[in-house]
């Protein structure tokens, strides 16, 4: 689903709320193709019976090489989709009042709810489908049509609707059933000049218990997670955990499969709900000593406390934010209001108005975030390579990830700029080969050995 109002759309768009991932997408996949790579070059030599030795791989020449014109031709795609999405939703959200749709709304909400709750609630959920159904044709096209046309796809179109329809009924349940939204909206209402202070204020509750609930709630809603079954990997997983001095008893495998081919891993949660999260696909593809380097990569999440990071960074953030929302939409006001009919922002008429700044706002805040997780995926890279040491296999696994799920290797600066919340795979490949300090006699910079 788009567009969520109030905290968990700036959460969201800012590209730092909870989810799966925040903060600690995992730093290596592997390739479906992984099995052509092995130790072939040393093939010939084995064949003619002699022992001369293999020549070292350029990964980066196989990157280069597995960035195909057609991976290339969905790149681009995708690059264009990620500028022109938000950009036709902000668009969707401010015809809603041009058009006088979003004052209907209203005046169903007004005659059918009695109280503050109950008319939020029906005006959000009108709302919400209306930019459901408008929005419907590019969710469609970005989401199913083109991850099926170059063959991630795994779902049929009536389990994919089926998750389209589960989500947009979580995001009415989250924000409207739940009274976030009814308490904002008496923020907005009975501070017309301060509403922005509470709203960012809120701001830190609302993460702290989405990013509790959200392994708990959230994603067993859509995927079945199970604890890791390969007991051998687990006590690999646990050995490694226990130098990270890691609680890594919580490590699940999530069937995937059953969306896509694509390959990933994650840590979500803190405290009882933390956990680390494998997909399947992802365990069918990988070696394990590639896995164990992904396992390293996110116990370095842990470590170094970037959910704790990426929680203060959206608290503190959201201030700006919501006082940029405030300014912008009273400017909007001014200048369309009295066409509109609408003219204080109390007027539930002005929720689209509100969300579409708030997401402007959000995507133009977009390249600060980027900063700051590209910064920590690269500190959780460093902690990986200083608790495996096994630079190889974080290679191997940086260039699964390119090979496997059509990766650009080395963007245009501007594409990393503006949209990519890790650093360029090339990038990645290059340190994970570079990157040895203790056969230098330096210490590590992240990770301690207890």
């Amino acid at each position: 689903m788009r567009r969520v109002f109030v905290m968990w759309v700036v959460l969201c768009s800012l590209g730092l709320c909870p989810r799966p991932g925040l903060a600690s997408s995992v730093a290596a996949t592997a390739a479906a193709e992984r099995a052509t790579l092995g130790d072939s070059a040393a093939a010939p030599a084995e064949a003619l019976g002699t022992s001369a030795p293999a020549a070292p791989r350029d990964y980066m020449a196989e990157a280069r090489a597995a960035f195909t014109p057609e991976n290339r031709e969905y790149q681009r795609a995708r690059v264009m989709l990620h500028i022109v999405s938000p950009l036709l939703g902000i668009l969707v959200g401010v015809l809603l009042l041009f058009t006088g749709l979003a004052q209907r709304m209203r005046d169903i909400a007004l005659a059918g709810g009695r109280g503050l709750w109950s008319r939020v609630l029906v005006f959000f959920t009108l709302y919400s489908l209306a930019m459901f159904v408008i929005l419907f044709p590019l969710t469609w096209y970005e989401s199913y049509f083109l991850e099926a046309r170059f063959g991630f796809m795994t779902q049929s179109f009536g389990a994919w609707f089926a998750d389209q329809l589960k989500a947009m009924a979580f995001q009415v349940v989250a924000v409207g059933v739940v009274p976030l939204l009814a308490l904002a909206w008496r923020a907005i209402e009975t501070s017309p000049k301060r509403w922005w202070v509470w709203l960012a204020a809120g701001t830190l509750p609302v993460v702290l218990v989405s990013t509790l609930l959200q392994p708990l709630v959230f994603d067993p809603l859509f995927n079945k997670f199970t604890p890791l079954r390969d007991e051998q990997l687990r006590q690999e997983i646990l050995a490694l955990g226990a130098r990270a001095n890691v609680p890594a008893r919580n490590v699940y495998e999530v069937d995937m499969s059953s969306r896509t081919t694509k390959v990933n891993a994650y840590v979500s949660g803190f405290g009882t709900s933390q956990r680390i999260v494998l997909w399947d696909t992802t365990l069918e593809a990988m070696k394990q000593d590639e896995i164990l380097f992904v396992m390293g990569h996110e116990m370095g999440h842990y470590v170094l406390k970037h959910i704790w990071k990426g929680v203060l960074a959206v608290s503190l953030g959201s201030f700006v934010a919501f006082w940029l929302v405030a300014k912008l939409s009273q400017g909007a006001l001014r200048l369309w209001g009295a066409r509109w009919g609408v003219t204080e922002l109390a007027d539930l008429a002005a929720m689209p108005l509100l969300v579409a700044v708030l997401s402007l706002v959000s995507l133009l805040g977009l390249p600060f975030s980027n900063v700051v997780s590209r910064q920590m995926e690269h500190e959780s890279d460093i902690y990986a390579l200083e608790i495996t040491r096994d630079n190889d296999a974080g290679a191997r696994a940086f260039l699964g990830l390119a090979r496997g799920n059509r990766s650009d290797p080395e963007p245009a600066g501007w594409v990393k700029w503006l949209l990519y919340t890790h650093p360029p795979l090339g990038e990645r490949i290059r340190f994970a080969l570079d990157y040895r300090p203790w056969e230098k006699g330096e210490p590590n910079r992240l990770y301690r050995a207890k």
